[in-house]
């Protein structure tokens, strides 16, 4: 079993670092990023650890073949996974290769356990009701009774940190790991006192904020303004402030000039000074004033461009 315990300062590198999600994390909120990621995966069971000190935007596809989910540990500010809202009382879903949309707040810390797909089903045909929860699972974001929730967290949280802490981990610990994952995220679902018919429609405000995220990755180099967009989706600058400040607690000209200076960084941190600048980095996500540039990704990520790590010679240049 591989196992693995690191803390890193830079949200990219920790994305990166969780093994087998395609995904990009955007930090939003400015200051310096403290991190930790703990991972444990067997041949059919990922299970991770994550704690970000910065509220991050995450982005990305869920790994094929798969059935995700995440419990919250502490939930210190708003969260929305694919549009719902979400509390320390829910859990979230994703089905394999499914494209997902997260917003973490700062501090959060969250439990992630993705199975085989048919490691899951196999399992869930042998647990009663195992139509209707198979329907729930449709849901990203599943409400659950606050003391089972809490009790099966404690227990999965015990088991994952006593993994952790074991050097050697074959054979049947492996199989052991796997059995105790599945068998509570199974009874969480199963438990009579879990309303299995619930729903919750994804909000108005993060739709809105969901679209111009989108909007603005679609065009980096000619990136619109917060005026542009209210234009776009025909709707009022107040209603798209409320939405950023309701969904991810800041305004949305902090939050889009965030993703694309986030991109930037992404750029050069994959690429080496020989093969594009600083200057023609920024250029390509739509910061054409240097000075200005500067100063906001300072603000940001606690550093100036210039003093950004950047790729080895041995790696070679990716795509934005």
């Amino acid at each position: 079993m591989n196992q693995s315990i690191s803390r890193f300062q830079d949200v990219h590198v920790h994305a990166s670092a969780v093994r087998e999600w395609n995904q990009t994390y955007s930090q939003i909120s400015a200051g310096p990023l403290e991190s930790a990621l703990m991972q444990l995966d067997s041949s059919r069971c990922h299970v991770f650890r994550e704690q970000i000190n910065r509220r991050v935007v995450q982005h990305g596809e869920a790994p094929k073949d798969k059935v995700c989910f995440a419990i919250p540990i502490a939930v210190p500010g708003a969260i929305r996974v694919q549009g719902r809202e979400a509390d320390d009382n829910t859990i979230f879903v994703l089905r394999g290769g499914e494209e997902f949309m997260f917003h973490m707040p700062m501090g959060m810390d969250m439990l992630s356990i993705t199975f085989e797909r048919e490691l899951f089903e196999t399992a869930l045909e042998r647990t009663p009701w195992a139509g209707e929860i198979r329907t729930l699972l449709r849901q990203p974001v599943i409400r659950l009774p606050e003391q089972r929730l809490a009790d099966r967290r404690n227990q999965l949280l015990g088991v994952f940190s006593d993994a952790l802490c074991c050097s050697d981990q074959e054979g049947a610990q492996e199989l052991a790991l796997e059995e105790v994952m599945l068998n509570g995220m199974l009874q969480l679902l199963s438990d009579p006192s879990c309303d299995r018919a619930q729903r919750q429609s994804s909000s108005v405000h993060s739709f809105i904020v969901d679209k111009c995220h989108r909007l603005t990755l679609s065009d980096v180099t000619n990136a619109p303004s917060v005026i542009d967009l209210c234009q776009r989706l025909q709707i009022s600058r107040r209603t798209v402030q409320n939405s950023f400040r309701t969904v991810a607690e800041t305004t949305p000209l902090n939050y889009l000039r965030s993703v694309r200076l986030n991109g930037v960084r992404r750029e050069l941190m994959s690429t080496q000074a020989c093969d594009l600048s600083i200057g023609d980095a920024a250029t390509n996500w739509g910061f054409y004033h240097m000075s200005h540039f500067a100063a906001e990704y300072h603000e940001l990520f606690g550093e100036l461009p210039s003093q950004t790590k950047r790729a080895d010679r041995n790696i070679r240049k990716t795509a934005p």
